[in-house]
């Protein structure tokens, strides 16, 4: 992605260097995050893999980023300014809306959001109760070097998925699947859920889209293939499990890249309707 020389978002809220994080049971830091990534994804509960240790225990001392953390903030401003450019053109263009961008918060280790405690076991996600996304910057490494998701493309997906939850919450879709899922039982909320995962990776692929004059060629393969690696059948047979499809909460490998290949073709949030979709 050609993002040289681009402006970099104001919407940045930095955590980065408040406290430290370290190793657990031998892993390393870039194991731990593999295997809570893994955890998050599919709901397994990664505990034992960690041996009962925190690998993000917070003590007080802060400390400077590294030059890997700094780029990947820096990576992170500019593709977030990309999704505020193409979502302030969307908005009014197919919704007759105003797009109201969300922030991104850049943490190292832990923080805390109103919808709880953030780490690497959490992911990066987008916390409805103040409307920023949260995202541990080491999480790139750990889709190029464990999840087997590389390239620049694949990591600003991540970023574009979680401002569709923002656009989602924007639109009035969050709170409404939010309640139906408080209201169901398990299946049926984990089913909702599938919807919503897929409707953000298909609006992930509208911005895409409208962003398509700084891709670089293999840029778009990049995305379907992150999609495909954190697919929920994917990550439950990489923990050595056999796919339980009502346990998924994000959908299936084939499901994510094909919604975002929808959202990619045709560059309109109408065709991102997975809620009203007979096939998923």
């Amino acid at each position: 992605m050609r993002l040289r020389g681009r402006r970099g978002s104001r919407n940045i809220e930095d955590r980065r260097g408040r406290g430290g994080g370290g190793a657990a049971g031998g892993l390393g830091v870039a194991g731990v995050l593999a295997v809570l990534a893994i955890g998050y994804f599919t709901g397994i509960d990664v505990t034992p893999l960690l041996q009962g240790q925190d690998p993000f225990a917070q003590g007080g001392e802060t400390r400077a980023p590294t030059p890997e953390e700094e780029e990947a903030a820096q990576f992170a401003s500019r593709v977030l300014a990309t999704t505020e450019e193409a979502w302030a053109q969307i908005f009014p263009d197919q919704l007759g809306l105003e797009y109201d961008p969300p922030v991104l918060v850049l943490f190292s280790g832990r923080t805390q959001s109103p919808c709880g405690g953030a780490s690497g076991a959490t992911g990066p996600f987008y916390c409805p109760a103040d409307g920023k996304a949260y995202l541990d910057t080491a999480f790139f490494a750990t889709l190029s070097r464990q999840l087997g998701a590389k390239g620049d493309f694949a990591a600003a997906y991540v970023i574009a998925h979680e401002v569709a939850h923002h656009v989602q919450d924007e639109l009035g879709i969050l709170p409404e699947v939010n309640a139906r899922r408080q209201a169901a039982g398990e299946r049926q909320a984990n089913a909702l859920t599938v919807r919503l995962e897929l409707q953000a990776d298909c609006l992930s692929g509208v911005w895409a889209s409208h962003v398509e004059s700084l891709l670089d060629p293999g840029d778009i393969d990049e995305a379907l293939n992150a999609a495909r690696r954190i697919g929920d059948d994917y990550l439950q047979k990489r923990a050595g499990r056999t796919p339980q499809p009502h346990t998924f909460t994000h959908g299936t490998s084939e499901q994510r890249s094909r919604w975002f290949a929808t959202g990619y073709r045709s560059g309109a949030v109408r065709d991102c309707d997975t809620f009203a979709a007979t096939r998923l």
